[in-house]
Parts: structure tokens; sequence; C-alpha cells
């Protein structure tokens, strides 16, 4: 299979626009050396998928030059440090059964610990959109103290209220203005950009979503093929996009094929005795007589189609 290229990602401008006032991340922090035993992962880590095929050639290096650059972590117990950034090189390390390695430890607090793996890990050359997205919604929802949901709520609020030139409540009107400025620091995107090209990325179905964690597609492709809402066929087109690396041209081919067939069982001829055994059954049901109006009415179709059944037997 062709090594497929993925599409630069541009640097965050200012990354410190997400930390706390106390917390530096050019600042430089001790080197040591420790087991590599006493280093933990955090409970909640905003990385979910490794390229096999870059682990790999990350295992080769650290195996011939070693770790260039030191794991941040944080104190958490004595001899004990939660990692904050690098785990990938931690992984390594692990894979070569190495004893100990560099670390660069500071004092963190919990809220700090998390933006700064949240930052880390929106710094990665090979970030796929859901992760970009996901990241970004969780640094925003730190740094304003909210739910996710809430990020999501305040981004609709705003869109919907400049449609119908309404005014935002004042909170409203704060927050938007937080997450504006936010998303300055990071240089990819403003606060209506990102709603509608990315939040509609986390209403794609599991198996898509999975795909573009893994960086096995692109995401106008998910998007493309989350079009399909039979799910059979859903599955069959993206195992096609995936396996094949169909291009967008090619996907979208397969998808008007799709609709194409599923318009032809739509117009497909009408079984005419089913719908009236159909009919006749409801009837009898709904004792339509028992109502002088939809008796009439009832009467008046039954002598057409009387009259009608007498045409052909005169025929």
């Amino acid at each position: 299979m062709a090594t497929r290229k993925r599409p630069s990602v541009a640097p965050m401008r200012n990354v410190s626009a997400f930390l706390t006032p106390t917390t530096e991340v050019t600042e430089v922090l001790p080197l040591t050396q420790v087991p590599i035993d006493q280093i933990t992962l955090p409970a909640k880590q905003p990385r979910r998928y490794f390229d096999p095929a870059k682990m790999a050639h990350l295992i080769e290096s650290v195996r011939e030059h070693g770790i260039l650059e030191p794991l941040i972590v944080r104190p958490i117990a004595p001899n004990q440090y939660e990692l904050l950034a690098g785990e990938r090189r931690l992984r390594a390390a692990q894979a070569l059964n190495l004893n100990q390695v560099p670390i660069s430890s500071r004092e963190f607090t919990d809220r700090e610990a998390q933006q700064i793996a949240l930052v880390e890990n929106l710094q990665r050359e090979d970030l796929n959109p859901i992760e970009e997205t996901e990241a970004i919604l969780s640094l925003l929802a730190l740094s304003l103290e909210v739910e996710q949901p809430e990020i999501i709520a305040i981004l609709n609020q705003a869109s919907n209220a400049q449609k119908r030139n309404l005014e935002l409540t004042e909170n409203v009107f704060r927050q938007h203005e937080q997450i504006e400025n936010l998303l300055q620091g990071i240089g990819r995107f403003t606060a209506q950009s990102f709603r509608s090209s990315r939040l509609p990325l986390l209403n794609l179905p599991e198996d898509i979503l999975t795909a573009l964690r893994q960086g096995k597609l692109e995401y106008t492709k998910a998007r493309a093929i989350a079009q399909v809402k039979d799910e059979a066929k859903r599955k069959k087109l993206l195992k096609q996009a995936v396996t094949k690396e169909l291009s967008l041209s090619a996907i979208k081919e397969e998808i008007a094929i799709v609709r194409a067939e599923e318009e032809s069982v739509e117009d497909a001829p009408v079984d005419f005795r089913v719908r009236f055994d159909d009919i006749h059954r409801r009837v009898k049901r709904a004792k339509l007589w028992d109502d002088p109006k939809k008796r009439r009415r009832l009467e008046k179709m039954m002598g057409d189609l009387e009259a009608l059944l007498e045409t052909g037997v005169t025929q």
C-alpha cells in the first residue's frame, strides 16, 4: 500500500494563551535520569492512537541515538512521576526495555498538567482532524472552566444570533469572546470556522470516527461517506475507501450509485393486490360505516370501484 501523504499542520502561534499565568512552557526545567517504572500515565490521555509505522521508526531512532528530548513530568509521590508530554518516547523506551529515561520535572496543578498535555498533543505533526477537534474542545472547556457541551452551545448561540441579527446575553458574549481569543492563539481557526468545519465531525458514525482517529481517512472523505444512511452500505463503502484508497471523486461516484439503487427501489411498481388486501383489512378494523360522513365517502368510492369492475367485464 502506498504511503499516504498527510497535509502539514500549521504550528500554534501562541500556546501560552491556553496556560495559566503560573505556567511557562518556555521555562528550562531541570534534567535528570529516572527509572522508567517510576513514570505513570495520567488518568486522562488526550492521545488515543499511535501509528505503528511511525512508532517502529521512533523505536529504531531511540535504539541508535537514545532519547534526545526529555519527557515532561510532574512529581506525584516520592520517586513517582506523572507523564505530561512524551508518551511516544516513553513507549519506545519500554519497547527497548530501557531502565532509565531523561525527564524534566516541575510542580504543576492538575489543571496546568491537563493544559500542557493537550497543548503538546496539538503540536504533533501527525495530528488528525478528530484528535485536533477533541483537544481544542478540551482546552477551551478547561480554560473557561465549563463542560465541553457548553462550549458547543456557546458557539451555536453566537452563530444563530449573528444569522438573526440578535444580541447575545452579556455572559455568552464574554465567553464567546474568550473562545475567539483562545482560538487566535492556535492560529488555525476562528470561532465560526471551528464550529462549521470541525464540530460536525463529532456527529459522524463511530466507525468513521475510528478510521479518522487512526489516520486511515481524510475528513472530507469521511463527511462524504457519512451521507450514506444505510449502515451496511456505509460500512462497505468505508472499507472500500480505506483498503483501495479511493479518491474523493471516486467515493462520490459510489455514493451516487447507492442513491440510484435506493431510488429505483422506491420507484418500483406497487403490488396492488397486497395494497388492496391491506386497505380491506384496515377498513374493516376502522368501521368507517359508523361515521355518516365517512360512510358517504366510502359509498362513493365503492361505487367508482364497482363501475370500474363493470367496465372491465364489458370489455
